[in-house]
């Protein structure tokens, strides 16, 4: 089968791979009809997450269709449509039970990560009765995609770590698919305030259309000045990374009022300086988080009844043969215009 497969830090190749087959009892063998990249992908290009070794079939988002599971799967059958979930979790262990299934000691993120991942034509899911969900009939599996990692990835770092209440102002960092993911789950809460910032002109007009009632390019303003003056000079109640980067998470400890929550989603592959000499006194909650997917039933709910209009994101269409290409729009999104590239195998 053809899979992408990483070479090392900067290096990639689109290749040939054994089809997957079932090691454990637990297995399912998907068949993939639609994956993405990621931003995390790109961090692993960068060197960024040194679990990733040289040699993995990257990719841990996607919808396909069951080809085969192993004896101990009761869930799910041959021919059955599913969303791929970018956390794998045996619901046994410790963490399972407590609901952080991004830490399960027999799974957490594996896909594309500890082992090979879905940007291939066949896919490996390990624990399949807790790590796949079953798609409605008829429903966009496009739009499904979104719900394997942005989606829950946006709500539960940043909307629920951050605490969003309604009446609260929020800022967000980075208006890239995970800063509108979170922009667009926000709104469940109907904070007063979602100021979307970022140096993308193209992206902060699409935060507009998705509900921003705000939006600052950081290169042409001066950001702190401007929120301070739309938050009574006190700042913002919750402020959330999502780029992964020092400087954006710098800033959102400029951002931050006293009492409030700094909300980190991006990927960090350099540390970032922690102001405590500032921040000491004021009553500041710093939360980070690997998305768990606890809330993916829910969100597909909302997704499949029309409330979220997931598919919004996706911009770029590939076929499996052209990811070479789609990681170069992808990577190239201040001039490609790239939100969500679509990739069908």
């Amino acid at each position: 089968m053809k899979a992408l497969i990483y070479d090392g830090p900067g290096q990639k190749h689109l290749g040939e791979r054994e089809k997957p087959k079932i090691k454990d009892l637990g297995d399912a063998i998907v068949r993939v009809t639609h994956t993405t990249i990621c931003g995390t992908d790109l961090h692993i290009l960068k060197g960024d997450v040194p679990s990733c070794e040289p040699g993995r079939t990257l990719g841990h988002e996607g919808v396909g269709v069951v080809e085969a599971v192993g004896s101990a799967v009761s869930n799910f059958k041959s021919g059955d449509h599913v969303l791929i979930s970018c956390i794998t979790s045996c619901g046994r262990c410790d963490y399972c039970r407590r609901g952080i299934y991004s830490h399960c000691v027999n799974g957490g993120w594996l896909l594309g990560n500890a082992i090979d991942g879905t940007q291939a034509e066949y896919v490996r899911i390990p624990h399949a009765d807790t790590s796949l969900y079953p798609v409605p009939a008829g429903t966009d599996e496009e739009a499904l995609v979104m719900l394997s990692d942005i989606l829950p990835t946006g709500f539960e770092c940043g909307v629920l770590n951050g605490k969003v209440a309604p009446g609260s102002s929020v800022a967000i960092v980075g208006a890239g698919p995970i800063g509108l993911a979170t922009l667009l789950t926000a709104q469940f809460y109907s904070p007063s305030q979602i100021i979307m910032i970022d140096i993308d002109a193209n992206r902060l007009a699409v935060a507009e259309r998705f509900g921003a009632t705000r939006t600052i390019d950081s290169r042409s303003e001066d950001v702190v000045a401007v929120v301070k003056s739309l938050t009574d000079g006190r700042g913002v109640d919750t402020a959330i990374e999502a780029v992964g980067v020092p400087a954006t998470f710098e800033l959102c400890e400029d951002l931050v009022a006293p009492g409030g929550v700094i909300a980190n989603i991006g990927v960090h592959g350099v540390k970032a300086d922690l102001h405590l000499e500032r921040l000491w006194s004021h009553n500041i909650t710093i939360t980070t988080r690997l998305v768990d997917t606890s809330t993916t039933s829910m969100l597909l709910k909302t997704v499949v009844s029309g409330k979220v209009d997931a598919k919004q994101l996706v911009t770029h269409r590939f076929t499996l043969d052209g990811i070479m290409d789609a990681y170069d729009v992808f990577g190239r999104a201040a001039e490609t215009q790239a939100l969500k590239v679509l990739i069908t195998p």
